[in-house]
Order: structure tokens, then C-alpha cells, then sequence
């Protein structure tokens, strides 16, 4: 275990020396979030709520959705695609750790990072610059943190899945990019799932999507409250085991198959 531990302080330190790229993301958020917010003032229009979301429900929504995504977000997918194409991933693969155990705590060091020096900074700015209401409850934060954890685990789940397929495409690129697209929209991050029609949440909630944003969201916002919470905490805690199933299966298809086309 003291090497995976390792392997987070390490990404946290090289994260660490290029802080500054964050710091001009932090602005970056700051304006999504800002057009999101005139955009729903506008849909709004003087309602008091939308599908059992209020206006100020809304705008924090939003905010803690972009913010959340500085912390569950990494580009493992792409860094193993690029391990496979050169080669680098035969000398990973008999190193005395688990290769899919150091691509997730590199990722977890670097969402780490991302949450005090990118989320908690950005959160409080925002908080000075829009409606944003934060909850008094103790155990809202607590169940907000746990699902932010699951949230981190099944979006990295999802990468090495997408980064495995290397193996069998070659080249993913397209897929790397489709599935950051699908995942920004059907997770919630760009429109909470409940304002999709019934039929298309119905169909997302046979997909792992939700568990990344929505629930996370949906929580904080105390858009779920009592049982739904927990139901919302089990979804994401099931995802979170059941795609540990294709991630072993493609990992043993794909070390027998290894090609390495660099290196």
C-alpha cells in the first residue's frame, strides 16, 4: 500500500509545480458557471422552481457541478493510450504493482490537488459572485463527500475502461473524445436528469452516468432528501462494484493481446 501512496503524493507534487495553469481555470469555471446562470435566470424567468429545483437550488447546483468535475476528473485514458502506443506499458506491466492500481492513484492525486487548490478557491469565489446557497447540515456535507468519493471512482472506472480498449482499437482517440461528450451530458453536469423526459431517464438510469454528477449535485443542493439519498448513495455504491467486471475481464483479454506499436 505504501506505494500507491507514493504514487499520489507524487502526482499531487507535479501537479503542484504547474498550480498555475489551475489558477486560470478557476477563472475559467467562474465564467461557465456565470453563463449558466443568466442562462437559467432566463429559463426561470421569475418561477419560484423548476421540477422541485428553486432558482438559488439552481445556480448552486450548477456551480457545485463544475466544481465537483475539478475533482472526479483525469485524463488516465488518454495517458494509457499514449503508454500502449510507445511501448512504455510492457515495462509497467512487470513493475511490482498493479497497473490499473497506479493509474487510479495517480488520478486520485491528482483530483487531490484539484480539490484544494482548484474546487475549494474556486467555490469560495463564486460564492462572492452569484446566489449560491451553502447547507447548514452537518450530515449533508457528510453524505456530499461520500458521494464525491464514489463519484471519483466510477469517472476513473469509466477511463480505464476507455483506455483498456487501446489494446483492441490501437488508436481511441475518437472514442476518448465521444465518451468525455456523452459523459458532460448524460451525467448531469450540463442538465440535472431530471428535467430530461421520462422515457430518456428511465434509459440513463441503465447507464453509470448519474453516479458521476447528478447524485453528487443533487445532494449538496438538498435536491434529495431522507430515503432518496440513500437509494442515490446505493446507485452510485453498486456502479462502483459492478463495472470492476468489465474493467478484469478486458484487462486479461488485453494482456494477451499486447501490441505494442513504439517503444
Amino acid at each position: 500500500m505504501a506505494k500507491y501512496i507514493e504514487m499520489i503524493r507524487i502526482r499531487f507534487l507535479m501537479m503542484l509545480a504547474y498550480r498555475t495553469n489551475y489558477y486560470s481555470g478557476i477563472l475559467i469555471y467562474a465564467i461557465n458557471i456565470g453563463a449558466y446562470y443568466f442562462l437559467w435566470s432566463a429559463i426561470y424567468g421569475g418561477k419560484e422552481n423548476i421540477q422541485g429545483l428553486s432558482m438559488v437550488q439552481m445556480t448552486t447546483y450548477v456551480a457545485v457541478s463544475w466544481m465537483a468535475r475539478a475533482f472526479y476528473f483525469n485524463n488516465i485514458d488518454r495517458e494509457m493510450a499514449m503508454e500502449i502506443k510507445d511501448g512504455k506499458v510492457a515495462v509497467e506491466l512487470i513493475k511490482p504493482y498493479s497497473y490499473l492500481g497506479m493509474k487510479t492513484m495517480q488520478g486520485l492525486g491528482e483530483g487531490i490537488f484539484r480539490l484544494f487548490f482548484f474546487s475549494v478557491p474556486g467555490m469560495v469565489i463564486v460564492y462572492f459572485l452569484f446566489p449560491i446557497q451553502f447547507s447548514a447540515s452537518v450530515t449533508t456535507w457528510l453524505y456530499f463527500g461520500l458521494s464525491l468519493v464514489f463519484s471519483f471512482i466510477v469517472n476513473t472506472q469509466i477511463n480505464l475502461l476507455t483506455g483498456i480498449t487501446t489494446f483492441f482499437l490501437f488508436n481511441n482517440d475518437g472514442l476518448i473524445r465521444a465518451k468525455r461528450v456523452v459523459i458532460d451530458l448524460f451525467s448531469g453536469l450540463l442538465l440535472p436528469i431530471s428535467f430530461y423526459p421520462l422515457w430518456a431517464q428511465e434509459v440513463m438510469g441503465y447507464f453509470p452516468f448519474q453516479a458521476i454528477s447528478y447524485i453528487p449535485s443533487m445532494i449538496f443542493t438538498e435536491g434529495f432528501k431522507g430515503n432518496e439519498i440513500i437509494q442515490a448513495l446505493m446507485t452510485q455504491a453498486v456502479w462502483s462494484t459492478v463495472l470492476l467486471i468489465p474493467i478484469a475481464i478486458l484487462w486479461n483479454l488485453a494482456k494477451k493481446r499486447m501490441v505494442i506499436q513504439g517503444g
